[in-house]
C-alpha cells in the first residue's frame, strides 16, 4: 500500500507538471503561428528587401507546427508541415485536417486593414512534442499501474506459498506429535487384552486408538503430496454417512441418491476425501441442531463428478457466504473455524477439484457442492 501510495503521488505530480508544460508549449505554439501569419501578411503588404527577408526567416523557422491558411470563405490558400503527397491525391485530406485542428485549437484570424470583410484564418494542430508531453504521464501511469499489479501478485503469491508451508509444517508436526502417544496407547491395549475380563474396555479403546491413527494419517497426508488412487465414491461416502449416522440423533435422516449408480470411480486420496465429507456432514448436523434431513446427491456427468450435500438447517446469511471458507471464520461457540477451510484446500489443491456453496437460504438450509474431474 505504501509503494502504491508513493507511486500514485509521483505520477500525480508528473501529470500536473506535464499539463503545465503542455499549456506552456501550447501558448508558445500559438505565438509562433501568430508570428508566422503576420509574416505571411507582411510579404503581401510590404515587398521591401528587409521586410521580405524578415518574413522569410520567420516563415522558414516553422518546421514542426502544421498550419492550413484559408481565406474568408474558408477556401484553402496554403499549408505547411503536412503531407503534400496526400494533399494532392486525397481531396478530403486537408478538409479533414481542418476539422481536426478546430478541435485542437482556435484558429488565428487576421482581418484586412483596408477591407474588413476580408480575413485570413490559420488553422493549426499540435506538434509531436506537445502530444508527447500530454501523453507521457498516461504512459507512465500505465507502467506504474503494471508495476503495482506485478508487485501485488508477487506479494500475494509469496504469502500463499508461505501459508502453504505453514499449513504443511503444522500438519506434519501434528502427525509426528500424535505418533508417540498412539504407539504407547496401542501397547497398553495389547497388555489389557491379556486379561479377557477387559474385552469390552479394550474393544472401545481400540476404536478410539484407530480413530487417532486416522486423524494422524490425515495430517500426515496434508503435510505431504498425497497419493491419489482410483476409488468408488459411492462406497466412500456411504461409509462416512454410516459413521456420522451413529453419532447423530435419531431425528436426523440421511438420504443418499446416486441416480441408480452403484459405482462411481474417481481419483482421490481416501483419508483426505473422507475428512472433507466428514467435515461437511458435521457442519450439516450443527446447522440442523439435532433435527432435520441431510441429502447427499452423487451424479456422474460427462467430464466431472458432482456431489451435493444438502441440509435443512438454519442456512448462511448473504453477508457470510464469501467468508465461510476463510480460516478462523465460524458461527459456532466452539471450534477454530478450520474445517471448511481445510476441506476447500484438500479438494482444490490436492484433488484439483472445486468446493463451493451451491445454495443457501436462511431458515431453509445450505447445499455444498464438490466437483471432481473424471
Amino acid at each position: 500500500m505504501l509503494l502504491a501510495l508513493v507511486a500514485i503521488t509521483i505520477v500525480s505530480g508528473t501529470v500536473f507538471y506535464s499539463q503545465y508544460l503542455a499549456r506552456k508549449i501550447a501558448k508558445e505554439e500559438r505565438l509562433k503561428v501568430t508570428e508566422w501569419a503576420e509574416a505571411g501578411n507582411l510579404l503581401v503588404r510590404d515587398t521591401t528587401d528587409l521586410s521580405t527577408r524578415l518574413a522569410g526567416m520567420i516563415i522558414s523557422e516553422n518546421q514542426n507546427i502544421p498550419i492550413i491558411w484559408t481565406n474568408e470563405k474558408d477556401s484553402i490558400v496554403a499549408f505547411i508541415n503536412l503531407d503534400s503527397s496526400k494533399a494532392s491525391t486525397d481531396k478530403l485530406y486537408l478538409s479533414s485536417k481542418i476539422k481536426e485542428f478546430r478541435l485542437q485549437n482556435d484558429p488565428v484570424v487576421f482581418y484586412d486593414p483596408i477591407n474588413k470583410a476580408k480575413s485570413s484564418k490559420y488553422y493549426y494542430g499540435h506538434t509531436d512534442l506537445l502530444i508527447e508531453v500530454r501523453y507521457y504521464p498516461l504512459i507512465q501511469l500505465f507502467i506504474v499501474a503494471l508495476f503495482i499489479l506485478v508487485t501485488i501478485i508477487s506479494i500475494t503469491s509469496r504469502n500463499k506459498a508461505t501459508q502453504n508451508q505453514v499449513w504443511a509444517g503444522m500438519a506434519k508436526e501434528t502427525a509426528h506429535q500424535l505418533g508417540t502417544p498412539i504407539s504407547s496407547l496401542q501397547g497398553w491395549i495389547e497388555m489389557l487384552k491379556e486379561d479377557h475380563r477387559n474385552d469390552s474396555i479394550t474393544t472401545e479403546l481400540q476404536k478410539d486408538v484407530d480413530r487417532l491413527k486416522l486423524v494422524s494419517d490425515r495430517f500426515s497426508k496434508i503435510g505431504s503430496t498425497p497419493h491419489l488412487e482410483q476409488s468408488n465414491l459411492v462406497t466412500q461416502i456411504e461409509n462416512m454417512v454410516e459413521y456420522i449416522r451413529k453419532r447423530a440423533t435419531g431425528k436426523v435422516h440421511f438420504i443418499i441418491d446416486t441416480h441408480g449408480a452403484s459405482e462411481i470411480i474417481a481419483r482421490i486420496s481416501v483419508p483426505l476425501f473422507d475428512w472433507v465429507i466428514e467435515n461437511l456432514l458435521k457442519n450439516a448436523l450443527d446447522a440442523m441442531e439435532g433435527k432435520g434431513t441431510v441429502i447427499i446427491d452423487i451424479r456422474e456427468n460427462e467430464n466431472e463428478i458432482c456431489t451435493d450435500i444438502k441440509d435443512t438447517g438454519k442456512g448462511i446469511s448473504a453477508a457470510n457466504l464469501h467468508r465461510v471458507f476463510s480460516p478462523g471464520f465460524t458461527t459456532k461457540k466452539r471450534g477454530w473455524g478450520l474445517g471448511l477451510s481445510l476441506s476447500k484446500r484438500i479438494i482444490e489443491q490436492y484433488h484439483k477439484g472445486e468446493l463451493s456453496v451451491k445454495q443457501s437460504e436462511l431458515g431453509k438450509g445450505t447445499t455444498f457442492r464438490i466437483l471432481l474431474k473424471k
